[in-house]
């Protein structure tokens, strides 16, 4: 078994070696294309009375000067990327430690109408999502988010082996994350997708062959000059004509080039991104799924993304003075590269939403992957559809909660069975709820749980643990609590729940509140429901001697020379010890 901390330590010291090779080497190829600068400036001064011989030198220099150019973009990806992979080492080693405070919460993602997101501490600051996400894209963090949500029971054994083959593949994981954190673009995905599949095209068809001919002619025009046959002033002619043909789709090019410049990041790390699962063999049925999505036989995909990475950079360099007044003049250059561009998309703009999805799916797995090679304690759900058992924890513990102190708990609930857990203040009632709860997604999600087993027969899940009042529709904190119940009412009438309710009735006085926990108890054990409530109003606990499927659990606490104590254990039976009083009079707010 793997030790993640130290993995992640050697990680580090492996690529601060690798990052101080890469900068001693960009700094060699600064110096490189300096010194060829300087040449090159030094050989026109001195060659200033020869204008051939000037054109020349200036042509040799422009070639050497892109390949230059282009080996040191590739030294600058390398390391950029090496510099992600040393922050996202750095971040496992934080999170490990418990400081993740500071990672995307996901509080975009609360639903308070959702089944259980507003509940068990799923999304916002100190949350699950932000101790489990990692993912390097947005659209891969709204997959792991609706992963989570989804409340599905299906495949997921499926989940679990995708899940623990990827925990598996900690570099490729963290190679896959550092490069689509490099992705750098201003246009979201949706809007890349819609731009794609409404684009109208504008160059003429015969723009496919007339930029070749242009380009022949162009040759033939400057080795006429250089051979003396025309004059210098034939070539500028030739130049002016060059301009006013692509002058002619001058808007229209420059509002193309506006939108490829903002996406030309984008194709160029997704490509990167595909290539990376094309390289891979999975053997998880899920993950095979996916990557035979973008991996054909025929053509990669990765080759695709890259030709159309390709055409995007060729536009962007219109930008470079030099490039776009000598390629435009003699080549035709826009309207070539316009016209490259527009066939692309009219052949592939119907598959990239496709291939998008696909990388989305393995940077919100990714995360799920490294949560299960940070925690190799944990345990994957044993499935048991055919038994009695709903859900049966040993060493049961809540996964944001310090190793070092937690206290687990066993725990075992079957099918149609209602537990009432009774507690004192802060004796672990509402964090027991909220692990079970935990569980109970992440196990339907295909997670490893915080136990050291766990035999589980897969239900959807509902809470109500934090309903609280909205003033903007004029709803008292009652009323939302009695609309909260009555989802959940509806909801058990169409399929199966884990039903975790947290001190219901908070609304009312005490003796309408006994009442009316009471027959809504009564009223899903009648349902044949599966759940668990906490409470302090200990009579509900009498429903236990009329229904055989109640249980009464209690989390316990005990006055130890004038101090409160608790073991945070779950027992059966009914809690007898209730420490109000005692705190408030050990805060000194009553006498």
């Amino acid at each position: 078994m793997q030790d993640p901390y130290s993995f992640y330590q050697n990680q580090i010291s492996t690529f601060d070696v690798a990052l101080s090779q890469v900068k001693k080497r960009l700094y060699a190829s600064s110096m490189l294309r300096l010194a060829v600068f300087c040449l090159t400036t030094l050989s026109i001064y001195l060659a200033f009375g020869s204008t051939k011989l000037v054109l020349g030198i200036a042509f040799i220099a422009i070639v050497l000067f892109i390949f230059l150019v282009l080996r040191h973009s590739d030294l600058q990806h390398k390391r950029d990327k090496i510099k992600a992979l040393l922050k996202i080492n750095a971040t496992e080693i934080e999170v490990l430690n418990r400081n993740f405070h500071h990672l995307p919460d996901g509080k975009e993602f609360i639903n308070p109408e959702h089944y259980f997101s507003q509940d068990i501490d799923l999304f916002g600051r100190g949350s699950f999502y932000q101790y489990l996400n990692r993912t390097a894209l947005n659209q891969g963090s709204e997959v792991l988010s609706s992963l989570l949500l989804e409340n599905s029971i299906d495949h997921i054994i499926h989940k679990q082996k995708a899940i623990s083959e990827l925990g598996k593949k900690p570099e490729w994981r963290q190679n896959f994350s550092a490069i689509a954190t490099l992705v750098k673009t201003d246009t979201s995905y949706n809007a890349i997708i819609k731009w794609l599949q409404t684009y109208k095209r504008f160059v003429p068809k015969y723009m496919a062959y007339l930029p070749m001919l242009f380009s022949l002619v162009s040759l033939l025009a400057f080795s006429l000059y250089f051979m003396d046959v025309i004059s210098g002033w034939g070539v500028v002619f030739w130049m002016l004509i060059g301009f006013g043909v692509t002058g002619r789709y001058l808007k229209r090019i420059n509002q193309l080039s506006a939108h490829t410049s903002k996406i030309q990041s984008t194709f160029q790390q997704y490509q990167k991104l595909i290539l990376e699962l094309e390289k891979t063999n999975f053997t998880a049925d899920l993950l095979k799924e996916q990557k035979a999505v973008v991996v054909h036989d025929a053509v990669k995909t990765s080759g695709i993304l890259k030709e159309f990475s390709r055409i995007l950079s060729g536009l962007d360099q219109r930008n470079n003075m030099l490039i776009g007044f000598l390629g435009n003049a003699f080549l035709l250059r826009d309207l070539q590269q316009c016209f490259k561009i527009e066939k692309w998309i009219q052949n592939h703009s119907v598959d990239v939403e496709s291939w998008f999805k696909v990388i989305a799916f393995f940077d919100a797995y990714n995360s799920m992957g490294n949560f299960a090679f940070n925690h190799p304690q944990y345990s994957f759900p044993i499935l048991s559809d055919g038994n009695n058992v709903i859900l049966r924890s040993s060493d049961a513990g809540h996964p944001l909660l310090d190793p070092k102190k937690s206290v687990s708990n066993d725990f075992q609930i079957d099918k149609e069975q209602f537990l009432i857990i009774t507690g004192a203040n802060m004796a672990g009632k509402s964090t027991f709820l909220r692990t079970i709860s935990l569980q109970i997604v992440m196990a339907n999600t295909g997670l490893p749980v915080n136990a050291s087993k766990i035999e589980y027969s897969p239900i959807k899940l509902v809470t109500s643990m934090r309903t609280s009042d909205s003033l903007a529709d004029e709803e008292s904190y009652f009323f939302s609590e009695l609309k909260r119940l009555k989802f959940i009412v509806d909801e058990i009438q169409n399929d199966q729940y884990f039903i975790v309710l947290d001190e219901i009735l908070k609304g009312t006085n005490s003796t309408d509140k006994a009442i009316g926990s009471r027959k809504f108890v009564e009223k899903l054990v009648g349902s044949k429901s599966t759940g668990i409530i906490a409470t302090h109003d200990l009579s509900l606990c009498d429903v236990a001697k009329e229904l055989s499927q109640i249980q009464n659990f209690y989390f316990d606490a005990e006055i130890i020379d004038n101090e409160l104590h608790f073991d945070y254990k779950f027992k059966k039976g009914i809690c007898q010890n209730m420490n109000a009083s005692f705190l408030l009079k050990k805060m000194e707010i009553v006498n």
